[in-house]
């Protein structure tokens, strides 16, 4: 049985041009491909959650405009409940504008919009609707306040927290060590940490150093290095997938929605981790944000079993 996922974050439209190089300061570039995708951290980490095999509720804030009203109808096509997400007189829908490059690297300027709307009264209705066995999944391209509130409520009430550090902003450690599961790439890990994963070991120190904060799982995300896990109890490295990237943009998304549906369906920590690498690989091998994330359909069967077993 397959529990509640709750996925609080940010709604925005991406505008993409793929060219074949990032651009210098001052430096213009004529011939690249334009695109536009939905986006946003959060609303990727509900699709992806949703696409994956989850039942998902989404809460956001978008604008009173066109980008605002496809989203919420997008995201119905995917069977996420939407009825919380809010809609913002007189703001526009976040915007991302996001340059790849040939290699699939991307570099990214994000106009939050509605999202820094975002009130702690949105979430008031979680006082009463969390149960024991839900799973909430949170990043911080929402106010920080919000946050704070979110990881305070589940340690309330014993619900699992993901916490997807990125965009980084500072959190306390009273409020770090009430997380459930923190999932930061190499970047946020030293914002974090202060520690440079240039390796394993350093991986294994910097792990060691949020556990220690009080944190119950910490998932390093490492890119093409792969992901490195440790609690009191375990520690791990799963080696990355091989395949030819494309696009990054939504690599880190996929595996914090993949994951949120591995835990909801009860699976193992080593297995969750291995179903959501499976899942933000796919990604990268496609363009774009939500266009990008597999269905549960497109792993391959043994992840598949993952959540139909």
């Amino acid at each position: 049985m397959k529990n509640n996922i709750y996925v609080i974050g940010s709604s925005n439209t991406d505008m993409v041009i793929k060219s074949d190089h990032i651009p210098k300061p001052g430096e213009t570039i004529i011939g690249g491909n334009f695109y536009t995708f939905q986006g946003g951290k959060g609303a990727n980490q509900a699709v992806a959650a949703a696409k994956l095999g989850g039942k998902v509720t989404f809460v956001c804030r978008v604008g009173d405009d066109y980008l605002g009203k496809n989203s919420i109808k997008k995201y119905e096509t995917y069977d996420i409940n939407t009825e919380y997400i809010g809609i913002e007189q007189n703001e526009h829908t976040g915007v991302a504008l996001i340059m790849v490059d040939q290699r699939g690297e991307n570099l990214i300027s994000v106009s939050s919009g509605a999202n820094a709307k975002l009130k702690i009264e949105d979430l008031s209705f979680l006082e009463k609707k969390l149960l024991n066995d839900d799973i909430v999944l949170t990043q911080l391209e929402i106010p920080i306040d919000v946050v704070k509130y979110l990881i305070t409520i589940c340690s309330k009430k014993n619900v699992k927290l993901i916490l997807n550090p990125a965009p980084y902003q500072k959190l306390e450690d009273k409020y770090l060590e009430k997380v459930h599961t923190i999932t930061p790439n190499i970047t946020e890990t030293k914002y974090l940490t202060e520690i440079d994963i240039t390796d394993i070991d350093k991986s294994k120190l910097a792990a060691k150093k949020l556990l220690d904060k009080g944190i119950k799982n910490v998932i390093i995300t490492m890119g093409s290095k792969g992901v490195f896990f440790m609690s009191e109890d375990e520690m791990a490295h799963i080696e990355a997938e091989n395949v030819d990237a494309i696009d990054t943009t939504a690599a880190g998304d996929t595996f914090n929605g993949a994951l949120a549906t591995a835990f909801s369906h009860s699976i193992d920590l080593i297995k969750s981790i291995k179903f959501s690498n499976a899942a933000a690989a796919f990604s990268v091998t496609k363009l774009g944000a939500q266009s990008s994330i597999p269905s549960i359909s497109q792993l391959d069967k043994k992840f598949q079993d993952y959540v139909y077993s």
